[in-house]
């Protein structure tokens, strides 16, 4: 925040926080009458007024109709509400071949989610290219101007370097830069970019709204096409010295392990597409059509079988030996199985997990199903965005009053400091 130096204390400054305060107000709590903002920042009723001016002038807020018509008691009034519409955010999930996106506003409204499933040369375009034409998407969805969209956070299958700006530990995402990811995509596509592994996005979502709300720690298995993992230790996402903290699943397979797959070589080889496409087969689970199922054919049948089924403890017993080394390094309180894997197996899947665990291993940690199973990366991504659209907001702020003039008059004594 530029202040031109001013000092703390002067009316200017003074001036930026509490407009900040009645705007934060606004997001939180509006709409609300010029009163009601007064009475909730502390502030007199003429700066509370002088304030709504300011950010009417900057087409922060606006009038939102009166008391009467919000169905309140007593003489009318004008409530001002937050303007949303017009600095927007979009949510992009990229996996392999699909991308789901969806907008994002400072009040995290849901919008729909477009969902594109990608040829072979879209996979294999630039990265600038998949983003711009989600972006589209979420905007057409949700019925909006693409051109409001000034910011975007994209979620990934691969390992994030925020410190170098590098994209680390991933088979997948063929033109897209490894370097200076997220500045190349920012300067190409003209806003800001955040780039996130989906597995930390996913975690995200689960610690605001889902099974991790209640925990102090927890690990997140992201079981897709590949394996990740993320750890959150009390609300904080331990992403490691390089981003690459959550990449268990290139371990070597454990001795006690290699019976059950001896073609495995990593132990995200367990629980591989092939991996479960084949113990399906062992198991009678078969294609609609009676012909051997692939791995997009087997996970819509989890939801119906129960834990003891013989298929859900064999998958059971690979994902454990997934689960323990984070285990014995995190010790975390909570695992949720997550990703298409752990969504379809749901509950029953996460109880074969648990009983693996605590008649196989010393430790009986809860395995849980996830507590946000529909598009848990943009979940998450609009949790990020969220904050960043808020504070572009403040940026606003910041700028109507660093050319307002100070006034003559000494500062009204209801100023917060």
């Amino acid at each position: 925040m530029s202040t031109r130096g001013r000092t703390p204390g002067q009316p200017g400054l003074l001036r930026v926080l509490n407009d900040r305060a009645a705007l934060e107000l606004l997001l939180d709590d509006g709409p609300l009458t010029r009163n009601e903002i007064a009475g909730r920042t502390g502030l007199s009723k003429p700066t509370a007024a002088e304030i709504i001016r300011r950010l009417e002038s900057a087409d922060l807020i606006r009038a939102a109709g009166t008391e009467a018509q919000a169905g309140r008691r007593g003489p009318s009034a004008a409530v001002y509400e937050a303007i949303t519409d017009r600095d927007l955010a979009v949510a992009v999930d990229v996996q392999l071949v699909d991308v789901r996106s969806t907008v994002v506003d400072a009040l995290g409204r849901a919008y729909p989610v477009a969902t594109h499933t990608m040829s072979p040369d879209e996979v294999r375009g630039p990265g600038t290219d998949i983003v711009a034409a989600a972006i589209t998407r979420a905007a057409t969805a949700a019925g909006t101007d693409p051109d409001l969209v000034t910011a975007v956070a994209v979620g990934v299958q691969a390992s994030v370097d925020h410190t170098t700006d590098t994209l680390i530990f991933t088979d997948g995402l063929p033109g897209w830069p490894r370097e200076r990811v997220a500045a190349t995509l920012s300067a190409e596509l003209g806003v800001r970019v955040v780039v996130e592994n989906d597995a930390n996005l996913a975690a995200i979502a689960e610690r605001n709204i889902g099974a991790g709300r209640t925990v102090g720690s927890f690990a997140l298995f992201w079981m897709a096409e590949g394996l990740g993992m993320a750890l959150d230790l009390d609300g904080r996402l331990h992403t490691g010295a390089s981003g690459a903290a959550g990449e268990i699943g290139y371990l070597g397979v454990p001795a006690d392990a290699r019976a059950i797959d001896p073609t495995a070589t990593i132990i995200a080889d367990l629980i591989s597409e092939s991996a479960i496409a084949a113990l399906a087969a062992e198991h009678g689970i078969t294609a609609p059509d009676g012909s051997a199922a692939d791995w997009r054919e087997v996970l819509p049948q989890l939801p119906g079988l129960p834990e003891q089924h013989p298929f859900t403890t064999a998958l059971g017993e690979r994902i454990g030996h997934n689960v323990l080394p984070a285990l014995a390094v995190a010790d975390p309180e909570t695992v949720v199985l997550h990703g298409p894997t752990g969504i379809a197996g749901g509950p029953a899947l996460a109880a074969a997990v648990t009983a693996w665990l605590r008649t196989r291993t010393r430790w009986s940690t809860a395995v849980v199903a996830p507590g946000v199973p529909d598009t848990p990366v943009l979940h998450g991504a609009r949790h990020v965005l969220i904050d960043v659209v808020r504070a572009a907001l403040a940026d606003r702020v910041d700028r109507i009053n660093e050319d307002a003039p100070e006034p003559a008059s000494a500062p009204d004594p209801h100023l917060r400091t």
